[in-house]
């Protein structure tokens, strides 16, 4: 069984790719918080702290432009519209998470892996793996305070290994 955070990240993402389908197709009902409540609902007694789906997956449709915007010069020669659904929001819930640094940067690296490992195409988990890598650098997200120890060298060996 996955752990209670792994096991959000799950539900946040797909309630993000229901409400990111949802809202294209024109649904009105297209809200978020419904989506996630109704997600979570099969799982919240093993889930237990629910706060954390809520959280992250509204953190990342409040501050979906601004990750959206923050994300497209990462992987220029990939046009965010372009890539998988489900890879955007892998994405975004990486970036976000790493901006609220709430969880060291090689956690949340390895995570957004595994999600794409899970749910996206074959090659997603390298392309996920190098495009929050190189935020982790370009965005300066290893300089500010709150960078954990030890976790610049181990995002950059874990980016390296990927590009092997």
């Amino acid at each position: 069984m996955a752990s209670n955070r792994h096991l959000g990240r799950i539900i946040a993402l797909q309630s993000l790719y229901e409400y990111e389908f949802r809202a294209k197709a024109g649904d009105a009902t297209a809200e978020i918080q419904s989506i996630i409540a109704k997600n979570i609902e099969p799982y919240s007694k093993a889930l237990g702290d629910t706060e954390f789906v809520f959280g992250l997956a509204n953190g990342v449709v409040e501050n979906q432009a601004k990750l959206d915007r923050e994300l497209q010069p990462l992987a220029p020669e990939w046009p965010l519209e372009t890539i998988a659904a489900i890879d955007r929001n892998i994405l975004r819930i990486g970036l976000y998470e790493l901006e609220i640094r709430v969880v060291p940067p090689k956690v949340v690296i390895n995570e957004a892996v595994e999600l794409a490992k899970a749910f996206g195409s074959d090659n997603s988990s390298k392309f996920i793996n190098g495009v929050l890598g190189t935020a982790f650098k370009q965005l300066g997200l290893n300089n500010e305070e709150g960078e954990h120890e030890g976790s610049k060298s181990q995002v950059e060996s874990q980016t390296n290994a990927s590009e092997q």
